[in-house]
């Protein structure tokens, strides 16, 4: 009895930890151009979700663009990630200016104002929509000033590899403050809008 009820442990911690095992998982920090991307919000952890497309137009689960400068210039580069299969609609932009001209080293993250593009303030800076569970609302978060830094990795060919952390402040309440931390990204250019992120 005794050496059936220990099998019968072993069976459910196995597949307990099977269970575990199946969900997205951070990604490791590579600079090959795997096409990843991953850190965690609040604690939670954020990694891009494809969708399934809407009027024959696909849901990219992530994103690589490049902003206009001064003539032909390019200003800013956004890596955009967006979860559409947890649920929780997660998105998150990183804004960062000057890539061209800097490229390898560290970037200061700045004070964001939560728009993109060319709205966004013109610094490298990071903003996410994050669902929050205690209210059931969404709520959006800005990089701060000084909040944290981006370590790119690698540039060139095509590929562009970094880590990310910051401090955010709640748009709506600046009284309220995240962190992200771990962040990591591996991006192909050539390549990331054929991939599909289950």
């Amino acid at each position: 009895m005794k050496k059936n009820v220990l099998i019968l442990l072993a069976v459910v911690t196995f597949l307990g930890c099977s269970k575990k095992d199946d969900g997205p998982k951070l990604p490791p920090i590579t600079q090959t151009g795997a096409n990843t991307f991953g850190c965690y919000i609040d604690g939670n952890l954020l990694v891009p979700r494809s969708g399934t497309g809407t009027f024959n137009s696909p849901d990219y689960g992530m994103v690589l663009e490049a902003g206009p400068g001064p003539g032909d210039n390019v200003l800013y580069h956004e890596l955009k990630v967006y979860d559409y299969k947890s649920g929780n609609g997660a998105r998150f932009t990183l804004h960062i200016l000057g890539l061209l001209d800097n490229g390898v080293g560290t970037y200061a993250i700045n004070e964001s104002n939560c728009e993109g593009n060319i709205l966004s303030n013109q610094n490298t800076n990071l903003f996410c929509r994050w669902w929050n569970e205690n209210t059931q609302t969404y709520k959006w978060y800005c990089s701060v000033e000084n909040g944290g830094t981006l370590e790119v990795l690698r540039n060139e060919n095509g590929i562009l590899s970094g880590t990310f952390n910051s401090r955010m402040v709640n748009r709506d309440d600046p009284t309220e403050f995240i962190e992200i931390t771990e962040g990591r990204f591996d991006i192909n250019g050539y390549t990331l809008l054929d991939k599909y992120f289950p």
